[in-house]
């Protein structure tokens, strides 16, 4: 296995504890700021500032081609993906949806099949381990009492892992960060306009703690994680820049405990359990 670079092992830092915390982060600015306006503005005015600083130092700005693909990848992984998250917060718990989002490594995994990325044997045990986990966890109490917070956390992570892959074989984006902020500020444009479409309703001024978890959202969970994983989506298989979603769970249902009074079964933490027992059997099991 080759050595990895400084830049690839912040980048894993980046997306296993600056993620984590963030699906708590969402869920205070939701006491003020609804989940796809919410998602909106913060991919817009984080993407804006990447762009302009990318801009700032000379880098061209993105074709037309490069602009649409920006589109299709942002609709998906931040439309779909951030926007369903932020919704199902609405109702379930911070720690239980970022218990299910970790299943996305093998959501990744499969839809890599068509490009002909094959998993290994490990890989396979795990993505099977990983989705019975799942299976497990949407029996509990968290989910089962929030169909809607259900469906919305399905699609998010449907449409964040075929956004992945996407972005990696069939919709290249414009070279490095000039890249995220293109696709930062299209999926927030999409995210806008779903707000717009649901009708929610913004109250100024917010919250103080729905402004600070908003402001956090913007600089540590779009302009230093979300550009994270796209290097490591760039850099390295697959796998490894999903790795974050083994560590994420433990992270964010340990901080809503704390800091949100969430409640967690015993039979909700076997099932997070089971799945962070498939992810780390389908990391080690990736390809070289």
């Amino acid at each position: 296995m080759r050595k990895l670079s400084p830049l690839v092992i912040a980048c894993i830092a980046a997306t296993w504890l600056v993620w984590g915390s963030t699906y708590l982060a969402i869920k205070f600015a939701l006491v003020s700021i609804p989940p796809f306006f919410q998602m909106g503005t913060r991919f817009l005015v984080a993407g804006s500032l990447l762009l302009a600083w990318t801009t700032f130092r000379g880098q061209p700005l993105p074709t037309f081609v490069q602009w649409r693909n920006a589109l299709l990848v942002g609709t998906l992984m931040l439309g779909g993906g951030m926007g369903g998250t932020a919704y199902a917060e609405q109702t379930v718990a911070s720690g239980l949806v970022v218990a299910f989002i970790a299943v996305t490594p093998a959501l990744i995994a499969i839809a890599s099949l068509p490009f002909g990325i094959k998993p290994s044997r490990l890989e396979a045990c795990g993505i099977g381990v990983g989705l019975a986990g799942v299976l497990l966890l949407v029996r509990g109490t968290g989910f089962s009492a929030s169909p809607a917070g259900l469906a919305a956390v399905m699609i998010s992570t449907t449409t964040w892992s075929a956004g992945s892959v996407l972005s990696q074989h069939r919709l290249p984006l414009a070279k490095g960060a000039t890249g995220f902020a293109s696709e930062m500020i299209c999926g927030g444009l999409v995210l806008m306009l779903m707000s717009h479409i649901r009708g929610e309703a913004f109250h100024w001024p917010p919250q103080p703690l729905a402004l600070t978890a908003w402001v956090y959202l913007v600089t540590f969970g779009s302009l230093i994680a979300f550009s994270a994983y796209m290097v490591l989506l760039a850099r390295t298989s697959a796998a490894l820049a999903t790795s974050y979603s083994f560590v994420n769970p433990v992270i964010a249902m340990l901080l809503g405990i704390a800091f949100a009074h969430e409640t967690v079964s015993g039979y909700e933490w076997l099932a997070v359990g089971v799945i962070i027992v498939g992810v780390v059997m389908l990391v080690l099991g990736r390809r070289t």
